[in-house]
Parts: structure tokens; C-alpha cells; sequence
């Protein structure tokens, strides 16, 4: 029994890569002068590829594709393609990808570049990531992703797939091995069995984290129900315990010696990513006295918060924000300047959780003002407005980021505990 089940893992391993078969041809081209990186060894349905002649053409198993070229999978499409460095990239139905960049030579300079347009691919390392890993990366609209020796899954979930739990944005799974996510100037690091996410912040009617974490990637508490294995996975899934060692015995023949392939970069140390479970409640806080001052009012309720922030106190941080608040936050991006809306809950859970991804966490608040709302007086003692910019720092991934904005609150007064009504952060 042992016997025959090794020999059906050999036999699907072996024709989905067959161990004596080379890379697609180095020196043949295109007709638009593009080099290969790739040929189809595995396919299912309807797979496209448009060069720059613009006319597109359906792949079979065995063409080569180039670099360049636009794959589109249709929604019953799937494709593996086997990379020019031993390497996998397994395109998903409904995925669309370019090969911005592409170099298998057996060089300290070899790299990979994907441009993922829409959709997922599964993507499996060859020697290039080994040899060059800070040069193998995935670039999506709003976020770039690093390997380190790497069996993962990125997807570019558009705004037809969005829902109100899985916003339109940049998902990263990593089956083995570890990626970065990076966007905004910060970055986390993905461990196998664990997802990233960073919201896409050009999205209509976009969603975004509270405070000074607008738009950090964070680390997801599940596998999005949208990841659904492929067509071809049971043999991507051999061939991918068995990756490293073959993509360097195929660079062994094609440089004809045997070496070490030292890599250009060390795997950076991990963030801390202490993951948020604790459930939502609407719990009321205890009623506190402290007067009808503004500036009383103000510094209790921002102590309040930013003490709760600290320690993850999913129910204060509740309790200080009505249900009903309408959120706002203004942020940069690559476009200009964007204003979003998000929820109560949203805002709670995410702004903890990219708090708990990050080292050396700092928030200080230089300036602080509050006053009473329009029509607003110590007698109705009803409404106020306060302001403060704070600053907040700390290291993500190891590397440093600063963060800087001015925090804008409408707290009223309701059943005898004060709550944020209105918020709008807009960074500075």
C-alpha cells in the first residue's frame, strides 16, 4: 500500500513537472522581441495572453509565455506555468497578471517581478529567490509583496468581489515560508498559515482603521472563505515540499557548478503580531462625574482612549464610541488625497489590531483643545468638539514609521457617559 501511494505521488509530481525537462527556451523571443519565462504545463478551460500586438491568444500546454504579455484567465481558465528558474506561477480562474520583469540566468542579478492586475495566482519559488530575493516580488495597486523562499498566494480582490467582510483590497496567504506585505511605508512580515491584508484606499466608499494606523497591513485572524484550492493543487502542493532542492539542482546544470547561493538579504525579524479575538460587545461603561467643563470633559475622555488603546480594551474603546458614529479619515495616497467612511466595529477591531503587529509603540498627543458644539453651554452641557494632533510611532517589521495627524471628536453626553458621535482624522 505504501508502495503504490508513493508511486501515484511520483507519477503526478512527475507530469506536472518531469524531472528531466528543461525551462522554456532562453534565447527564443516573440514576435515583439520578448524573451519567455514561462511554459504552460498544466491547463484547464480558457487562458488568454495578450502581447503588444494587442491581439490575444489562447494558450495551450506546452506554449511558452513571455515577458510582457497580459494573462487573463477566464472564469472556468486555470494555468500552471513553470518558470525559467524551477519556479511556479499557478494562475487562478479570473486572475489577471503581467511579467513586468524577468531575468533566469544563473546570476546574482536574476530577477522576477509579477504585476497582479486582479484576481490570485499561486506563486512558487524557483532559484531566483534565492539567489536575488530582494528582486522576486509581487506588485499589486496598492501594495508591494517580498519573499524569502516562498509558496504563497497573493489576490487583488476587486470591487465587484468586496464585500462588507472582506474589503476590496491586497490579500496574502503563505502556504510555506514567509512573505512581506508593504504599503504605506510600513510593512509586515506573513508566516506560513497566516494572511495579510491591506485595504485598497482608491475604493469607492472605502473603509479604513482609525487614528494613526490608516491603511498599515495587518495580519488577518482567518483564511478569507475566497481562497479555494485550485484545479492542480494536490501536485502543487508535492512539488512544493520538493521546490527548493530542485529549482538548485537545475541551476547546478545550468551553471554547470555546484555553489552556494548566498542571498542578498537576511530574513528580517518578524514583528510582533499578537492577533486581536476577543469578541465585539456594546457593554455601557459606568457613568463617571466629572463636570461640565470642556477641557475636563476633553482630557477624560481622550485619557480614555488612549489608555484602552494601550492595553487592548476592546470594551472601553466600544463604550467610547456611540454605535451610530459616523467616521471619517483623510489620507494621502498615490492618487492625492482620499476621504473615507468606516463603522464602529471596524474601526475598533482594526485599529487594535495593527496596534498589536507593531514593537515599540508611541502615541503622544502636542496639542489639545476642546469647546462647546454650536449652541452648546455649561447648562445644556449636552455636546463638545475636541481636537488634538498626535503623533504615533514605533518600529513595523523592524523598520521605523512616524505617523502624524489631527484628530477631530463631537462627544455627546448620553446616558450620563460621554461618546463620540462624529470623528474625522485627517493626516498631516
Amino acid at each position: 500500500m505504501n508502495t503504490r501511494i508513493f508511486l501515484t505521488t511520483l507519477l503526478a509530481f512527475s507530469a506536472l513537472f518531469p524531472l528531466g525537462a528543461h525551462a522554456a527556451d532562453p534565447v527564443a523571443t516573440s514576435t515583439s522581441g520578448s524573451k519567455p519565462f514561462a511554459n504552460v504545463s498544466r491547463l484547464r478551460g480558457d487562458v488568454y495572453v495578450t502581447g503588444k500586438s494587442g491581439a490575444p491568444r489562447k494558450l495551450q500546454e506546452g506554449s511558452s509565455v513571455y515577458v510582457g504579455e497580459q494573462v487573463k484567465a477566464a472564469p472556468n481558465g486555470e494555468a500552471v506555468l513553470k518558470t525559467a528558474d524551477a519556479g511556479v506561477v499557478a494562475v487562478r480562474p479570473g486572475a489577471e497578471f503581467v511579467m513586468e520583469r524577468f531575468s533566469a540566468e544563473g546570476k546574482s542579478s536574476d530577477h522576477q517581478v509579477v504585476r497582479l492586475i486582479s484576481g490570485s495566482l499561486r506563486i512558487i519559488s524557483g532559484w531566483i529567490g534565492k539567489l536575488n530575493r530582494e528582486e522576486h516580488r509581487v506588485v499589486t495597486p496598492n501594495a508591494t509583496i517580498g519573499i524569502r523562499g516562498t509558496d504563497h498566494e497573493p489576490f487583488v480582490l476587486p470591487a465587484e468581489m468586496a464585500t462588507s467582510q472582506y474589503r476590496q483590497g491586497t490579500y496574502d496567504k503563505v502556504n510555506r515560508g514567509s512573505t512581506s506585505l508593504d504599503a504605506n511605508e510600513a510593512s509586515i512580515a506573513i508566516d506560513s498559515g497566516r494572511v495579510g491584508f491591506v485595504r485598497d484606499p482608491n475604493a469607492a466608499g472605502g473603509r479604513s482603521r482609525a487614528l494613526m494606523t490608516l491603511l498599515l497591513p495587518v495580519l488577518l485572524t482567518k483564511v478569507p472563505e475566497f481562497y479555494v484550492p485550485g484545479s492542480f493543487d494536490q501536485e502543487l502542493d508535492i512539488y512544493s515540499e520538493n521546490a527548493d532542492a530542485l529549482s538548485l539542482k537545475q541551476l547546478e546544470r545550468k551553471t554547470g557548478h555546484k555553489e552556494q547561493t548566498a542571498q542578498k538579504a537576511a530574513s528580517a525579524p518578524h514583528a510582533d503580531s499578537a492577533s486581536t479575538a476577543t469578541a465585539l460587545t456594546s457593554e455601557p461603561l459606568a457613568s463617571s462625574n466629572i463636570g461640565c467643563t470642556p477641557h475636563d470633559i476633553g482630557n477624560y475622555w481622550l485619557a480614555r482612549l488612549d489608555g484602552a488603546i494601550l492595553q487592548r480594551d476592546i470594551r472601553t474603546i466600544l463604550g467610547l464610541f456611540s454605535s451610530d458614529i459616523v467616521a471619517k479619515a483623510t489620507v494621502r495616497s498615490g492618487t492625492g488625497v482620499v476621504t473615507m467612511e468606516f463603522e464602529r466595529d471596524e474601526m475598533v477591531r482594526s485599529t487594535l489590531s495593527s496596534v498589536a503587529s507593531l514593537k515599540n509603540y508611541q502615541q503622544r498627543r502636542i496639542s489639545k483643545e476642546a469647546n462647546w458644539a454650536e449652541n452648546e453651554t455649561a447648562v445644556t452641557c449636552k455636546q463638545i468638539v475636541v481636537k488634538s494632533v498626535v503623533i504615533e510611532q514605533g518600529l513595523m517589521n523592524e523598520k521605523p514609521y512616524r505617523f502624524e495627524a489631527l484628530e477631530e471628536y463631537v462627544l455627546e453626553k448620553r446616558t450620563g457617559e460621554w461618546q463620540a458621535i462624529k470623528a474625522h482624522t485627517t493626516q498631516r
